[in-house]
């Protein structure tokens, strides 16, 4: 039996995750930002058009089609790189050795998709489309075996809480740091363009993330803490076995969900607060940081809840708190209270669910991972969190299909129409995954001490 880990490897552990989320943190959620801008004012501080702006077949944004093609190749390589990892043997590591590999391709595709390489849109949208898929390869070969560390190195059900609530913490701060891009370009355009401005600050997020992200490739000793044990499956069986898994199927139903309606406050934070309330963009960063520093204060609260109150009633309340954060939203123009009451008003409600959805369903994929390993023998860490990723990039990827598309009804202050849209949709999709986990079986999921 591997021994469990000290908090210093967890800490180690979470780095790798700031580091992951931060490199991340332009191609999830800038691409619409930077190349479908909002129409402002100001046109000198708007990018200029690299790509096509209309609709193709009069539906479907060009950008939205590029991300959602390389969302759903990135969910077809999670599971395929979940069984070559799980049935990886390396005295280095069999995640790490995925990690290792991976850190720098990922790091720098991070850059590359935010530098068009010529005047032609045509040209551009063909070199997106390549430095999209790129990146979201090297992204799968290393956060796949990453996140199967959680359930590895916690062993331990208190155990698997920390892990969770520490690399909640780590991927806040990076996302919390990614959303500092619109100050950073602000100072930035002090003596650059816009565009150089905007691409400055990317390329200085992914040498940090580059260096967050081999620290647990240096430092974490996987074969002295990580619970593995030798896996023969194919992929077909793997998978098939996942998902006879009951909870984990109505989790991931829900989990989609969850990911399309969070994908579009990522995407739609600009223009929610340059459109429908008419504030700075720099107000997308204050937003933002009032969020995840409302969320910072919950962890310690969260914790002591989930032992009260159990991980799905938690999860349930989060549903409907995001619920009436969009809701408000959408609603925010019929109703006569100023702007800076709703801008506060909402970044402090969307404090609690930001906190919850970032520590508890990591922590139920590792019960359910336990679980599962204790009934059949099967330990399938890899593909668990292979296929989370997969439905979760399935979400992501609809949202970035859908998103642009409605912005095309309307994207300004004198048309809102598409921007109120989006949120109405997620108001809806957060409705429908409260019903999906409300059919959950909390009781039924093993937490037995090692």
């Amino acid at each position: 039996m591997p021994q469990r880990p000290p908090l210093s490897a967890k800490i180690i552990y979470a780095l790798g995750q700031f580091g992951w989320s931060l490199t991340s943190f332009g191609a999830a959620n800038l691409l619409v930002y930077f190349y479908f801008p909002a129409e402002t004012s100001d046109v000198s501080s708007n990018f200029p058009s690299y790509i096509y702006q209309g609709a193709l077949f009069g539906i479907i944004a060009i950008l939205g089609l590029i991300n959602f093609g390389g969302r759903i190749f990135d969910g077809i390589t999670d599971p395929l790189i979940a069984n070559w990892s799980d049935k990886t043997v390396s005295n280095f590591g069999k995640r790490r050795k995925f990690m290792a590999w991976s850190a720098v391709p990922f790091a720098v595709f991070s850059f590359l998709i935010f530098y068009p390489i010529s005047d032609v849109q045509s040209t551009n949208t063909y070199w997106l489309f390549f430095t999209v898929f790129a990146f979201f390869l090297f992204m799968t070969l290393y956060t796949v075996p990453y996140t199967a560390l959680i359930s590895e190195l916690g062993h331990h059900p208190e155990d698997r809480m920390l892990i969770s609530t520490l690399i909640s913490v780590a991927w806040a701060m990076g996302f919390l740091l990614g959303n500092m891009v619109y100050a950073l370009q602000g100072y930035f355009e002090q003596s650059q363009s816009p565009t150089e401005a905007f691409q400055t600050s990317i390329g200085i997020f992914a040498v940090i993330g580059f260096v967050f992200m081999l620290l647990p490739v240096f430092f974490l000793n996987e074969k002295k803490y990580a619970l593995q044990k030798p896996a023969d499956y194919d992929a077909f069986s793997s998978v098939a076995s996942v998902f006879s898994n009951r909870n984990f199927r109505f989790f991931i139903s829900s989990d989609l969900l969850y990911w399309l309606a969070l994908t579009f406050i990522q995407l739609g934070v600009s223009y929610y607060i340059t459109i429908l309330m008419d504030l700075d963009k720099a107000y997308a960063s204050m937003f933002m940081t009032i969020g995840f520093l409302g969320s910072f204060l919950l962890y310690v609260p969260i914790n002591i809840l989930v032992k009260k109150w159990g991980k799905k009633r938690l999860m349930i309340l989060a549903f409907w708190a995001f619920s009436l954060v969009f809701g408000l939203t959408y609603a925010m123009t019929w109703i006569a209270l100023p702007k800076m009451l709703f801008f506060y008003l909402l970044a402090i409600l969307s404090a609690f669910p930001l906190a919850t959805f970032g520590i508890v369903p990591n922590a139920i994929i590792a019960d359910i991972v336990y679980e599962h390993q204790t009934n059949t023998g099967e330990q399938l860490a890899g593909m668990f969190y292979g296929v989370r990723n997969f439905m979760m990039k399935m979400g992501i990827a609809l949202a970035n299909l859908i998103f642009p598309s409605l912005l095309i009804l309307g994207k300004s202050v004198e048309n809102p129409l598409g921007v109120q849209l989006s949120s109405l949709c997620a108001f809806l999709f957060c409705l429908a995954g409260w019903l999906f986990f409300s059919a959950y079986q909390e009781e039924t999921v093993a937490t037995t001490k090692d």
